[in-house]
């Protein structure tokens, strides 16, 4: 198990000369690095963020570049001089990808280290943890996408930072329906799924299937990806025998690169679309020469500005995350938007608090992720922040983009 929590003795003995101070009748604010006044009056405290990573769990390999990304960003925040002279203060801690321990370190940082925002991880986790969301009202941006996490009429505090799994599943659909006609081939493709076995693998099925029969496909099939299966020829199996000419991977990348490569070694000449977290650079580490043609709908550029602001950042701090660049600046993107709605809220000098920082998510118009994703906007009746990205293709061991912004709806 990993344990960040970054305490600054010298804001402890800055609190303890102030008591002083006002003891002896002095007065005024702390002044120096950590100082200034935030909302709610002159403050030197930290603000609590608390964060659960998969550092050892079944989806470790992506879990642990953006988990790198999101402690990077706080550290980052904090060279800059925090949020108007206070600083960022992580409670981070691996749960293993396990839902119970998400639940206990959730209510730890929450009652204990009195935590005001919270990132979380994965969608069995994030879903089973809505209601203490909801009645703690702590601003919860979470690397899951599920459509269920969206609509703040049932989960006011959760907030997206990309389409949801649904929305690219569906985008992906769109590209595939395109791509079965620029190939000169009648008729309509059949469509597969090849799923991580787990509520974040299911997420998208039934929006996904509910377009693709609305343009006349035939239902597509759903095979699940054993958890640590190191061959997936049956399941490969499975998909060939029922004809599919298009396999949709909601996975990460270890099983999707183990498909493609157990692909490969049967002869089954098929096109995998990975969605989010198999759209990666760790795929094509893995998968190789194999991963060549590969498509994904990619939320998340990690060649635009604000992308090269956090690879400059980790080169200059020997930070390794593996290679996985776009999934370090995935990390590194979800929260420095979850900071921006506390950034507002110590700006219009008002406390910081949960209540303050959702309306200030959800009013404070579009945040600019200098070009990571197309700007993430908020409202009081929608939480899916992005509606749009672009698909790319696995070319010459690089992912380059193939299409303009598509939308699902």
């Amino acid at each position: 198990m990993h344990r960040r929590r970054r305490t600054f003795g010298w804001l402890v003995a800055l609190a303890l000369f102030a008591t002083l101070l006002a003891a002896c009748g002095g007065g005024g604010g702390t002044g120096g690095t950590g100082g200034g006044t935030g909302g709610g009056g002159a403050s030197a405290e930290p603000i609590k963020v608390g964060a659960i990573f998969d550092l050892t769990g079944a989806t470790a390999d992506v879990g642990t570049p953006y988990a790198r990304g999101q402690i990077a960003f706080i550290d980052w925040k904090n060279e800059q001089g925090g949020i108007n002279g206070r600083r960022l203060q992580l409670f981070s801690e691996d749960y293993a990808y396990q839902v119970p321990r998400a639940e206990e370190l959730y209510t730890k940082f929450v009652t204990q280290d009195k935590v005001v925002i919270f990132s979380g991880w994965g969608t069995g986790d994030t879903e089973a943890l809505r209601p203490k969301i909801t009645e703690d009202k702590i601003p919860f941006i979470s690397a899951s996408y599920s459509v269920t996490l969206a609509n703040p009429a049932e989960t006011p505090y959760n907030f997206l930072v990309a389409p949801t799994y649904s929305d690219q599943l569906i985008i992906a659909m769109k590209w595939a329906i395109e791509d079965w006609k620029a190939k000169g081939n009648s008729g309509l493709p059949k469509f597969g799924y090849l799923i991580n076995d787990s509520p974040f693998g299911r997420s998208p099925l039934a929006d996904g299937t509910a377009f693709a029969t609305s343009q006349g496909i035939e239902t597509p099939l759903e095979v699940p990806s054993p958890r640590g299966a190191t061959d997936l020829t049956p399941q490969l199996t499975q998909l060939r025998d029922y004809g599919a000419n298009y396999i949709f991977l909601q996975n990460v990348s270890s099983p999707a690169a183990l498909a493609i490569k157990n692909a490969k070694s049967l002869g089954y000449n098929v096109q995998f679309v990975c969605l989010n977290w198999c759209a990666n650079e760790i795929l094509i580490k893995l998968a190789g020469a194999d991963a060549e043609g590969v498509v994904g709908a990619v939320p998340f550029n990690h060649e635009s500005e604000g992308g090269k602001i956090a690879l400059e950042f980790a080169k200059a701090k020997n930070i390794d995350y593996g290679g996985a660049d776009s999934t370090f600046v995935q990390g590194w993107t979800a929260m420095s938007i979850l900071i921006a709605g506390v950034e507002k809220v110590v700006a219009d000098g008002k406390e910081v608090t949960g209540e303050n920082i959702k309306t200030a998510l959800e009013t404070m118009g579009a945040i600019d992720t200098k070009g990571v994703t197309l700007p993430v906007q908020f409202s009081a009746t929608d939480h899916a922040g992005v509606k749009s990205l672009k698909m790319f293709r696995v070319e010459n061991g690089k992912w380059v983009p193939i299409t303009d912004f598509i939308t699902a709806r």
